[in-house]
C-alpha cells in the first residue's frame, strides 16, 4: 500500500513579519519559534527600536491588524522607513486556535502572511487622508450641533417659552434675533414678535403668545451658556471648511479642466444650515476630471464632500463597482451551509460614505416621477424603506464608480424603458404560472 507524501504550503513572503498592536505594547513576529517574538513599546522611540529590529533580521513585507487608530502611527512611521506594510481587517486573523494571547496573535498573523493568506485593506491618498481630517472634524461638530439645539429648546421650554412651537427652527435667523434680544433683557412678547422675518408664516399674534414665560433666572444662565455655544460651535465648523476650501485649493491648483465657465449639469440645489459654505459643485467637477456628480438625483453638497474625503479618486483602487459597493457594506453577504441559504443580508458596520449614500438615498424615496425614486419605491413596495434604502444607497454606489472611473456623465435610464423591461419580466413569470399549473386560453376570462 502506498503513502501519499504530504505537500508543504508553499511560502510566499519568506521575509514576513507579524505585529499585533496593542494600546501599551506591539507584539512583533518574525517567525514561529519561541525566540522570535518581541515586545515593544508605543512610545516615538519605541518605533525607531522596532524598526532597527526589523532591519536587522532582514524582514521586507508586514502585516499588523487594524486594531482601533493604535496602528496609524507605527504605520506610518514603517512606511517611511521603506517597509512593504500591509493593513489587514480583523476578521482575516481571528481563526487563532487554542488559548488566545499576544504571542498567539503576532505569530498567527506571521505565519498567514508568510503564506501569502491575507489581503491588503483600503487606505487612502496623503491628500484624501488630510482632507478626511478636516471633514470628519466638521461632521462631529455638526452633531454636536443638534444636541446642543435640542437644549436651548428644553431650556425655553422649561420657561414656557414655546418658541419651538412658533418657528420651524429656534436657531433660525428669526430664532436667534429673538433669542439674543431675550439675552440682552427684553421680556415684551410683542417687541419680540416684531424681530420675527416676514416670510415666517405664523402670525405676529400667535408669535407674541408663544413669548410669554416665567423667566427664570436659572434657566435664563442655562439659556446663555448654551447659546454661546451654540455660536462657538458654528465657528468651529466654519474653520473646518475654511480649512477644506485651502486644501483643496492647492491640491486643484496645476489642474488643468477650466472651470470659468462651468454652470452644471444638475438641478438648483437646495440649502440649510449645515450645507457647506463652499462650490464643491467646481471644485469636485474640476477634481473628478469632468464629473459632475450633482447631477444624480438626491446627491448634495455634503454627499460630495464626503466622496471627496473619504475615497476621492483612490476609487480606481476598486477594480468593479461590486467590489466599490462591497467595501461600503452595501452588497448583500449570502452565507451557504448545506445547499442553503442561511441569510443574505448586508454585511454590519458601516462607515461614513454609507452613512452619506443612504442618507441621499432616504432624501430620494421622497421624490417623484425620477429613475431612482421610482426604484426604490419599487423595493420599498417588496421589502419595506429599510431595504429600500440600502438598496439604492447601493445603485448609488455603482452609479458613482461607473461615472467617476469611466468619466461619464449622469445618464438616468428613460422611464418608458424601465417600464418596458418591468412588463417583458412580468410576462415571462406569467409563461412560467401558465406552463406549471396547465392552464388553458379558454380558462382565461378577460374582463
Amino acid at each position: 500500500m502506498s503513502v501519499k507524501k504530504s505537500q508543504k504550503v508553499e511560502i510566499v513572503n519568506a521575509h514576513a513579519c507579524g505585529i499585533d498592536i496593542g494600546s501599551r505594547s506591539h507584539f512583533v513576529s518574525i517567525g514561529q519559534g519561541k525566540d522570535d517574538v518581541k515586545e515593544f513599546g508605543v512610545y516615538t522611540e519605541d518605533h525607531f527600536a522596532l524598526i532597527a529590529y526589523l532591519k536587522e533580521n532582514h524582514i521586507e513585507s508586514i502585516a499588523m491588524e487594524s486594531t482601533g487608530n493604535y496602528w496609524q502611527t507605527l504605520f506610518s512611521a514603517l512606511q517611511i522607513a521603506g517597509f512593504e506594510v500591509m493593513l489587514v481587517c480583523g476578521n482575516q486573523t481571528k481563526n487563532v486556535k487554542g488559548r488566545k494571547t499576544d504571542v498567539q496573535d503576532c505569530q498567527w498573523i506571521q505565519k498567514l502572511h508568510s503564506l501569502g493568506l491575507l489581503s491588503n485593506s483600503f487606505l487612502p491618498s496623503e491628500f484624501v487622508a488630510q482632507l478626511r481630517i478636516y471633514s470628519r472634524q466638521r461632521d462631529g461638530y455638526i452633531k454636536v450641533q443638534a444636541r446642543i439645539i435640542n437644549q436651548i429648546q428644553r431650556d425655553l421650554r422649561l420657561m414656557n417659552i414655546r418658541l419651538d412651537v412658533a418657528l420651524r427652527d429656534v436657531t433660525s435667523k428669526s430664532g436667534c434675533l429673538i433669542i439674543e434680544a431675550i439675552l440682552q433683557g427684553e421680556r415684551d412678547a410683542e417687541t419680540l414678535a416684531d424681530l420675527v422675518d416676514y416670510r415666517v408664516k405664523k402670525s405676529k399674534a400667535e408669535i407674541a403668545m408663544s413669548l410669554k414665560g416665567n423667566w427664570n433666572s436659572g434657566y435664563l444662565f442655562v439659556l446663555r451658556q448654551h447659546f454661546q455655544e451654540y455660536k462657538t460651535n458654528i465657528s468651529l465648523i466654519r474653520e473646518c471648511e475654511l480649512e477644506i476650501e485651502k486644501i483643496m485649493s492647492e491640491n486643484l491648483r496645476n489642474n488643468e479642466i477650466d472651470v470659468s465657465d462651468f454652470k452644471g449639469q444638475s438641478k438648483a440645489l437646495k440649502k440649510n444650515k449645515n450645507t457647506p459654505e463652499i462650490d464643491f459643485q467646481k471644485y469636485s467637477f474640476q477634481y473628478f476630471g469632468g464629473v459632475d456628480l450633482f447631477a444624480i438625483e438626491g446627491v448634495n453638497q455634503n454627499t460630495v464632500l464626503t466622496i471627496l474625503s473619504e475615497v476621492g479618486n483612490d476609487i480606481f483602487k476598486f477594480p468593479t463597482a461590486k467590489a466599490f459597493a462591497s467595501w461600503l457594506h452595501l452588497s448583500p453577504n449570502q452565507k451557504v451551509s448545506g445547499g442553503r441559504v442561511i441569510s443574505n443580508g448586508t454585511k454590519r458596520g458601516s462607515n461614513f460614505l454609507s452613512q452619506a449614500l443612504k442618507s441621499s438615498a432616504n432624501v430620494i424615496g421622497n421624490m417623484k416621477n425620477n429613475f431612482l425614486s421610482n426604484f426604490f419605491k419599487r423595493i420599498c413596495f417588496k421589502k419595506g424603506r429599510k431595504e429600500a434604502i440600502a438598496a439604492t444607497a447601493r445603485k448609488l454606489a455603482v452609479i458613482i464608480w461607473n461615472m467617476l472611473t469611466r468619466y461619464q456623465s449622469y445618464q438616468p435610464m428613460n422611464t418608458e424603458i424601465v417600464i418596458d423591461k418591468i412588463k417583458k419580466r412580468k410576462i415571462k413569470e406569467i409563461e412560467k404560472m401558465i406552463q406549471k399549473y396547465k392552464i388553458t386560453q379558454n380558462e382565461i376570462v378577460l374582463n
